[in-house]
């Protein structure tokens, strides 16, 4: 079959932006590539999730309108210190398991046997952590071992829906940079869902 026959046979059933169903055919033909959210079944694409389909060239991905983050290795992520451990702190991350911060990973200083590890992290504070290991028993390991990781001091955290996270970055994190700029405030946004804002009220 020459490529041209193969072009002519592909059709996008779907546009980019739209809302789309589990079931719901969203391209015909080996033209185009499924990603996640969606599935490919003989000449079909089809979508696995309700969600907002988003059309990157040839490759078809939805994005779920709603649901619980689930933690991927290299997400940065905002967490909160929940229990301090002997070898490390654990961490609540907005989503269904927790977790933890090895010793190892939390700081590049050389930490004693038997130092109060709150001067480092203490109970309910907040951090912008990368997340470094998934198991399949789903334990978590997160670092703060890279740019931009660090404690966050003052601000207020919100929570949104962590499907709606690329939308507030944009592309190429043109959304984020525009509000920054708007209005003078200083944002991390954790691919978990929790935004850490910080800026006067009128702001």
């Amino acid at each position: 079959m020459t490529e041209a026959k193969v072009k002519a046979e592909s059709k996008l059933l779907a546009n980019d932006k739209d809302v789309v169903t589990p079931g719901e055919v969203l391209a015909e033909g080996m033209e185009y590539l499924p990603s996640h959210g969606t599935y490919r079944k003989g000449e079909r694409i089809y979508a696995n999730q309700t969600g907002l389909l988003i059309v990157e060239g040839k490759v078809l991905k939805s994005i779920p309108l709603a649901g619980v983050y689930l933690p991927k290795r290299h997400d940065v992520v905002i967490g909160k210190v929940i229990d301090i451990l002997m070898t490390g702190w654990r961490f609540d991350l907005n989503c269904p398991y927790s977790a933890v911060l090895p010793l190892k990973d939390a700081t590049f200083d050389y930490i004693k046997k038997g130092t109060d590890l709150t001067s480092y992290f203490d109970l309910e504070e907040y951090v912008v952590c990368k997340i470094i290991q998934v198991t399949s028993q789903n334990l978590v390991d997160i670092s703060m071992k890279g740019p931009g990781l660090q404690k966050l001091k003052g601000g207020r955290i919100i929570k949104v829906n962590a499907a709606k996270v690329p939308r507030i970055i944009g592309k190429r994190g043109s959304m984020i940079s525009m509000i920054k700029q708007a209005t003078g405030c200083q944002a991390v946004i954790g691919q978990n869902g929790l935004v850490w804002l910080s800026c006067e009220p009128e702001q």
